[in-house]
């Protein structure tokens, strides 16, 4: 079997002078991300229905999202891996990504226009015009997952193994304020501030921005860090390889024989997330609707403008609690590790030590909190059905707020838990292990630190080597066993997660594909003006996209239930 070392050329490097500007600068690219994320969530959906397609026709668009992820992610992750640019593994693939993301982003703001200079028939442009968005929204889908994936990949592989839980907090946090920011924008009255300037309606003007926002930040992150280069590849059987079917084979069989505990959280964040689905991409829809029923002036006005602008207020507000529970929240509750580690005491910021030194209630555990959370989902989501105000949705969207910053903290806080129980037997190779250094000139660095014994047995190949080549072997002897690492069992098993996160946003599809179908069959009576009221769904009883809600937060009441398997 031949196996040599695998080459890099050069260390991870990190601009700035200081660890905050490091890891700010390392994850800027998260705030490109969610600007183009919460754009189409907050847009889309009402700029499809003014194009004329139907609610049923519009639950199918949406699959575009768990199917990109699907997809995507794992075959960007195994080419970016296997790459030798000059540039590094992941930047290329990130500024790819983003330079498609500007041009998917600029078509869906213009459909209209573009399909005019090719079709001058009235009814048949409006057709193509739907077709155009649809496809467009679909590639936009996949262009995205080939920056996101490559960002989550670039913070693992430019970081110590000590900065790895700080690195995923700052992309949180990045990614978080890209959200209060793109929605907050959203919420502006965009024609009023710029005119014609980016566009004459605001749908045109928030896809500039977002189109602007994603390459600005996504070049931020590529200028800021400067990745190993891989020489060569050959730390594995050469003569067999690893492929693509081989590596879904191993995926498969390792789900069919999940750990009972890392089976459970899969499926709470299973029946969780048939309810996130609906209210993520519906949502701002939805609180826009109900204004332009019950609350819009009768005069004439931009219906998709103010479905935007309303849904956004309510986003805004849902994105600020969210942020704001995710830094506040981990100093109230109990974690695992706590459990695991009595004697270890987490130091809170000086503003929130004081206070929590005066609470005489115990904290709760997080797996009480990830319940009651799914609770306050189920008991913000089920009054959807018979909300008639704005301000009264907004309430239920911001409610659900902590929900869902608890959403995106306690299934990987659990799962790493477990995937430590499993990794703390296995032994490391030879005692190799990467160490953290801050070197002068105020970069992050990677350097090898080599047992003595190791250190001693190399000593004389190492005389051969480039001093800026940095070599890691495996014994060729070892075992796979004990060639595992914590990172190679927490890889697989993530993946497997985004599984579970991803099948039940096809379950989504489906359930609100029904609902449409029954409740409103036809075009929205207040965005597709152009189409003949004929065509028109009636807009008396419930709505179709809060009967989705409803019937997501019975899901999410699924959820609180499944999370009592892992008090066992």
């Amino acid at each position: 079997m031949a196996v040599g070392p695998t080459s890099w050329v050069g260390h991870p490097r990190i601009k700035g002078s200081n660890e905050v500007m490091q890891m700010a600068l390392l994850t800027t690219a998260g705030i490109g991300l969610s600007f183009c994320w919460g754009t189409e969530m907050t847009y889309a959906t009402p700029y499809l229905l003014s194009l004329g397609l139907s609610k049923t026709g519009l639950s199918l668009v949406w699959v575009a999202g768990p199917l990109s992820g699907l997809v995507m992610q794992p075959i960007i992750g195994m080419i970016s891996d296997k790459s030798t640019s000059q540039f590094g593994r992941r930047r290329p693939f990130m500024l790819a990504g983003a330079l498609a993301v500007v041009v998917c982003m600029m078509v869906l703001g213009w459909t209209k226009e573009l399909v005019a200079w090719f079709v001058q028939d009235v009814e048949g442009r409006r057709r193509i015009s739907i077709w155009v968005a649809v496809v467009d929204i679909y590639v936009l889908d996949f262009v995205i997952n080939i920056s996101q994936s490559t960002c989550r990949a670039l913070v693992v592989d430019a970081l110590p193994v000590e900065k790895q839980q700080l690195g995923s907090a700052w992309a949180s946090r990045m990614g978080g304020l890209g959200n209060m920011l793109v929605y907050a924008i959203g919420a502006l009255d965009l024609n009023a501030l710029f005119g014609n300037f980016l566009g004459d309606t605001q749908f045109k003007k928030v896809c500039a921005i977002a189109a602007f926002a994603m390459i600005v930040a996504q070049g931020t992150t590529c200028w800021a860090v400067t990745e190993r280069v891989l020489v060569a590849d050959v730390s594995k059987d050469v003569s067999k390889g690893e492929s693509l079917f081989s590596v879904l084979k191993q995926i498969y069989m390792t789900t069919l024989n999940l750990p009972d505990r890392i089976r459970a959280i899969c499926m709470v964040q299973f029946w969780s997330w048939i309810g996130w689905f609906p209210f993520l991409f519906y949502g701002s829809t939805w609180v826009g609707e109900i204004y332009l029923r019950n609350q819009a002036p009768t005069s004439e006005s931009d219906a998709l403008t103010d479905v935007g602008r309303i849904g956004s207020v309510a986003y805004i507000v849902f994105a600020i609690i969210s942020f704001a529970a995710s830094i506040v929240l981990p100093w109230l509750v109990r974690s695992p590790e706590d459990d695991e580690s009595p004697r270890y005491t987490p130091r809170p910021p000086e503003g929130l030590g004081s206070m929590l030194a005066n609470m005489k209630v115990a904290k709760p555990t997080l797996l009480t909190t990830w319940m009651l959370a799914n609770v306050m989902f189920f008991t913000a989501m089920i009054f959807a059905p018979f909300v008639r105000s704005a301000g009264f949705a907004t309430v239920v969207i911001a409610l659900c707020g902590i929900p869902w910053a608890i959403a995106g903290w306690a299934p990987g806080t659990f799962l790493g838990v477990e995937v430590n129980k499993m990794s703390s037997t296995i032994p490391l190779a030879n005692g190799l292990r990467g160490a953290y250094r801050r070197p002068s000139n105020g970069s992050i660095e990677l350097e090898s630190r080599v047992s003595s014994h190791s250190s001693q047995s190399s000593s004389h190949s190492s005389q051969h080597s480039s001093p800026r080549t940095l070599h890691l072997r495996h014994d060729s002897n070892a075992s796979s066993a004990n060639n595992a690492s914590t990172g190679e069992l927490s890889g697989i098993y993530l993946g497997i997660l985004n599984i579970y996160t991803t099948l039940p946003q096809f379950v989504g599809t489906g359930i609100s594909w029904v609902v449409f179908s029954i409740l409103e069959p036809g075009k929205s009576p207040e965005l597709a003006k152009e189409a003949h009221p004929d065509e028109h769904h009636s807009t008396e009883g419930v709505s179709g996209i809060a009967v989705c809600l409803f019937i997501g937060a019975i899901s999410a009441m699924g959820a609180a239930w499944a999370t009592r398997k892992l008090k066992t």
